[in-house]
């Protein structure tokens, strides 16, 4: 990732960074401390301002962002109480295949050897949901199973 730094007269200096897909993210930092976030679709896109931050909002999010607030860890060598699984949440999007089909129709569980132990349906959990649930678009599945048999959710769920 790029990060271009330039002087703005008057006002501070300006930091953008390369996104994926020629999109980038700009943040002007005032002499003042106060900071401003932009996004640009492309190179030649006007910037959208996303955040307009006063000094000490913008050294909070500053924080949080370098990790000061969370610590991410190498989930890979994380220990759990559940063994080998782990609990993962996946989208059921517009295109899934697993989209208007039950629980039970979707073999998700005999495909796949994840349990769904909850179903986030906007402001609705459906918690341990019966095999006869209609699984719907945006249906957020909380699913409890190995990391292997996590990827083999997602490759269930994922449109083909």
């Amino acid at each position: 990732m790029r990060v271009y730094e330039s002087e703005v007269p008057g006002v501070g200096r300006k930091f953008e960074l390369e996104l994926t897909g020629g999109k980038s993210a700009v943040v002007v930092v005032h002499h003042d401390g106060r900071c401003e976030l932009f996004r640009r679709d492309g190179p030649d896109a006007d910037g959208e301002k996303i955040l307009d931050l006063k000094g000490e909002q913008a050294n909070r999010l500053g924080s949080i962002l370098e990790g000061a607030y969370f610590e991410s860890v190498d989930v890979d060598s994380l220990s759990v109480p559940l063994g080998d699984a782990i609990i993962e949440w996946i989208e059921v999007v517009d295109d899934s295949p697993v989209a208007g089909t039950t629980l039970g129709e979707s073999r998700i569980r005999t495909e796949t050897g994840t349990s769904i132990i909850a179903i986030q349906r906007g402001e609705e959990t459906i918690s341990n949901p019966p095999p006869e649930t209609e699984l719907e678009p945006g249906d957020l599945l909380v699913a409890v199973g190995t990391r292997e048999e996590q990827a083999e959710l997602d490759a269930l769920v994922e449109p083909t």
